[in-house]
C-alpha cells in the first residue's frame, strides 16, 4: 500500500503533464486536482504548500514541491522510500 499522492494542476501547465507522465510510468495512483476549476482548492493548495506554482505535489501530508524536486526525487530513489506505508 503506497501513501495517498495528491498533485494540485491547472490545465495545460507543461509541468503538470510532466509530473503526471512521470508518475504514470513508475505506476503511482495519484488525485489530481485541477485549481483553475474551482478557486477554493487554490486556496487550499497555497495554504498548505505555502506556493501558488503548479504543479504543488504531495505524498501522505508532505509537501515535495513541483515536478523538478519529483525528478529529483524519482532519480535518487527516494520517491520509493516516500512513497512506503509506515
Amino acid at each position: 500500500m503506497q501513501k495517498k499522492v495528491v498533485i494540485y494542476t491547472t490545465l495545460g501547465c507543461p509541468y503538470c503533464a510532466d509530473a503526471k507522465e512521470l508518475l504514470n510510468k513508475k505506476g503511482i495512483k495519484y488525485e489530481e486536482i485541477q485549481v483553475d476549476k474551482d478557486p477554493n482548492k487554490l486556496a487550499e493548495m497555497m495554504k498548505l504548500s505555502q506556493r501558488r506554482s503548479v504543479p504543488q505535489i504531495f505524498i501522505g501530508k508532505k509537501s515535495i514541491g513541483g515536478f523538478d524536486e519529483l525528478s529529483k526525487l524519482a532519480t535518487s530513489g527516494e520517491l520509493e522510500t516516500l512513497l512506503k506505508d509506515e
